[in-house]
């Protein structure tokens, strides 16, 4: 089982973000949420990661959420293997074959601080999917130029041959080279 929304509708301060929405998703494969800004995109991750509470409807999730925010997330005092490391629980080597695979095999050993704000994001991608289970992506390509976009489509495909991948963008071109079926809402 993937996950599976039944009826969830998700309110703040009186505002209707998600009303009513009934979504099933496999256990594996790209699926991509559009909508305009502010139609609950990113609400709809943070309930299915359990972040969020709905207010009505009920989510079942088969496997373990990983997160990618919109901001980076790491965390100051470690290096970029350590953020995968100490934070996906995997090896060493697991890391450093995620951070080669997202050119950054070199960086491996310096801190946020040190590392570009494209750099970050693809540190916090590598420890997503170190992290494992079904994989929320939220707006994963931002600060990346065209070369490294189309890496990590590959990368994403690659991930979600045997794993759920749900990804928020604005941009269908990153959905559609990612493999990615289309949800549209709002």
């Amino acid at each position: 089982m993937g996950i599976e929304l039944k009826n969830v509708t998700k309110t703040f301060d009186g505002k209707m973000v998600l009303d009513n929405i009934s979504l099933d998703f496999p256990e594996s494969g790209v699926f991509a949420l559009m909508a305009p800004s502010g139609y609950g995109k990113t609400t709809l991750l943070r309930l299915i990661a359990g972040l969020e509470k709905p207010d009505s409807g009920k989510i079942s999730i088969g496997d373990k959420i990983s997160f990618l925010f919109q901001d980076s997330l790491l965390f100051p005092w470690l290096t970029a293997k350590e953020n995968i490391t100490e934070i996906a629980g995997v090896s060493e080597k697991k890391a450093q074959d995620l951070l080669g695979k997202m050119e950054l095999l070199a960086d491996s050993d310096l801190y946020p601080d040190q590392l570009s704000g494209g750099m970050q994001r693809r540190v916090s991608l590598a420890r997503a999917i170190a992290r494992g289970g079904i994989l929320l992506l939220d707006e994963p390509f931002n600060g990346l130029d065209e070369e490294l976009k189309h890496n990590m489509y590959g990368i994403i495909k690659e991930y979600a041959k045997e794993n759920l991948v749900i990804m928020v963008t604005h941009n269908e071109d990153e959905a559609t080279k990612c493999g990615g079926k289309i949800i549209s809402f709002g």
